[in-house]
């Protein structure tokens, strides 16, 4: 019913019932895990007017049983999901509907699935370090691109006593980039979408 995919690993299909309405997978080695994959294999839907609330705990420091955090939900409707996981804190949890549940193991963490109404779901907050940023990828990597930019561009800064004349050579003042590259901010900032226009 369900699948897991954590990147460079295979697909989990392995879900194991705790009880009717409760699914959990396993997850190894979970430090070098940045995001987690939850979605619907397409073989059985949720009843209707059913959902389901994902959850990820971590084995608590001190006692090593595992505490929950909500990290969203799937439905028929929306039957993937995205997390990030790299940014959560062990040992900070809240309610969840796991009961007591024995740690597999101090280097596995668990995904859970909880089968749900829908007006449940739409109640619960979950953890906002969860959330999987909604900037658009190719506005990120232009702002990656330029930080690049001017930071090499930077590196070959002279002050006027250092530079000596070479007709090869055209010098362009780093404040002008500095410039360009803080209005490119300032318009990015008002206007995420500029330039796609």
């Amino acid at each position: 019913m369900f699948g897991c995919l954590v990147a460079g690993r295979l697909v989990q299909t392995d879900a194991v019932q705790v009880a009717s309405d409760k699914f959990v997978f396993n997850l190894a080695d979970f430090e070098n895990v940045n995001h987690v994959v939850v979605f619907m294999l397409g073989t059985v839907p949720f009843p209707a007017g059913m959902g389901g609330a994902v959850y990820f705990s971590f084995p608590d420091p001190s006692s090593g049983a595992p505490v929950w955090q909500l990290l969203g939900f799937i439905t028929n409707d929306k039957p993937s999901a995205i997390f990030k996981i790299s940014g959560l804190k062990a040992g900070e949890g809240g309610a969840h509907p796991f009961g007591v549940m024995a740690s597999v193991s101090p280097s596995v963490a668990q995904v859970g699935l909880s089968v749900e109404a829908l007006d449940q779901l739409a109640q619960q907050i979950p953890v906002s370090s969860a959330a999987v940023s909604t900037v658009d990828t190719f506005m990120q990597f232009t702002q990656k691109m330029l930080d690049s930019l001017y930071n090499f561009a930077s590196s070959f800064a002279l002050s006027q006593a250092q530079m000596t004349p070479n007709p090869t050579e055209t010098f362009i003042p780093s404040s002008c980039i500095l410039r360009w590259y803080e209005n490119f901010q300032r318009r990015m900032a008002q206007n995420p979408n500029f330039w796609k226009s």
